[in-house]
């Protein structure tokens, strides 16, 4: 704790110092604007590169995401955040992965993700700078502060924002999936292959499911490009990142392995995962009591309290005093 206290007195004697404040109030608008200035230096390199302006243009074309290439915000922001990306394999992978979770399978969405981050980083304090800072009259100290915190939630919300959506997706996915798995078995017992029956399945869940039949229809299209199933499988696994499909696919390639029926197979994972359903099920209707006990403390026994012994505590406030509480 000394040894804290020693650490931390030069930092309370510089704020104490109006000079020292106005000196990294100064150093903090002269970072912001040399950020900015190399963001528009790295916009302005990336766009006027006709040589990587073409490549993504052949990319976009090759995956057919042309519109996410194409539209403005690419071409503006996916340069920015080009030269942003981790340069290790292993946290670009990552990035990539959770970006494919999250439904954005375009070329540029992993440099579109950190131009994005970037832009969220120095654009708000920079404003806050400019247009806020000079004309409120606030403390330096609550200024540094302000432009710092706004710096920080930039660089926050945009992997807020994905883990949010990789959640909600994932949700999504997993709450259409025993549909799927019911019709996966109407299908294949009656004489349509896994690849012919996952394409079926994933038409008829357009409207309740998109999410889900999206993912069946990259399966089919991987198949149909001559990708083994087992192999397309794996993909549907390491793309979606649901536990129950993870079950699924361990099941289905257990199954190819050992030649066994791929629709009785199915059926049976069927009923494990309904069965698991209703469990969880049970087991949240087993919480509702232990979670209602705290609004029902804190809430309504209050009032009810109040209620129903208010007037007799009056009472007898009123019978302990001599003179009566309406005078």
């Amino acid at each position: 704790m000394e040894s804290v206290m020693v650490w931390l007195a030069p930092l309370g004697e510089l704020l104490g110092d109006p000079q020292a404040i106005q000196l990294g109030f100064a150093a903090m608008m002269g970072l912001a604007i040399f950020a900015l200035l190399i963001a528009v230096m790295l916009v302005v390199m990336g766009v006027s590169d006709p040589l990587r302006r073409r490549l993504r243009g052949l990319e976009a074309s090759a995956t057919g995401n042309g519109a996410a290439g194409d539209s403005g915000l690419g071409q503006w922001l996916g340069p920015m955040g080009e030269r942003l990306v981790p340069t290790e394999e292993e946290a670009r992978s990552r990035i990539a992965r959770d970006m494919r979770r999250a439904g954005k399978r375009s070329s540029a969405a992993v440099n579109i993700f950190f131009g994005i981050r970037l832009l969220l980083t120095v654009v708000p304090p920079l404003l806050l700078l400019i247009l806020v800072v000079p004309f409120v009259r606030l403390d330096p100290v609550i200024s540094i502060l302000l432009v710092v915190s706004a710096a920080l939630a930039g660089y926050l919300l945009p992997r807020f924002w994905l883990e949010r959506t990789i959640k909600r997706r994932t949700k999504m996915v997993s709450r259409g999936l025993p549909d799927a798995l019911d019709l996966l078995v109407v299908c294949s017992e009656a004489g349509l292959g896994l690849g012919a029956a996952i394409q079926r399945v994933a038409r008829d869940l357009e409207i309740s499911h998109p999410e889900l039949a999206e993912e069946l229809h990259l399966f089919g299209l991987q198949t149909q490009a001559g990708m083994d199933n087992k192999a397309a499988l794996r993909d549907l696994e390491e793309r979606t990142g649901v536990d129950d499909i993870r079950g699924l696919v361990t099941t289905l390639l257990q199954s190819m392995r050992f030649g066994t029926s791929i629709a009785l197979t199915l059926r049976l994972f069927a009923v494990e995962l309904r069965d698991k359903r209703t469990q969880q099920a049970e087991e949240r209707a087993a919480k509702v009591s232990t979670k209602m006990l705290f609004p029902l403390i804190f809430c309504i026994l209050p009032s009810f309290f109040l209620v129903t012994l208010g007037p007799p505590i009056l009472g007898v406030i009123d019978a302990f005093s001599n003179t009566p509480l309406n005078q």
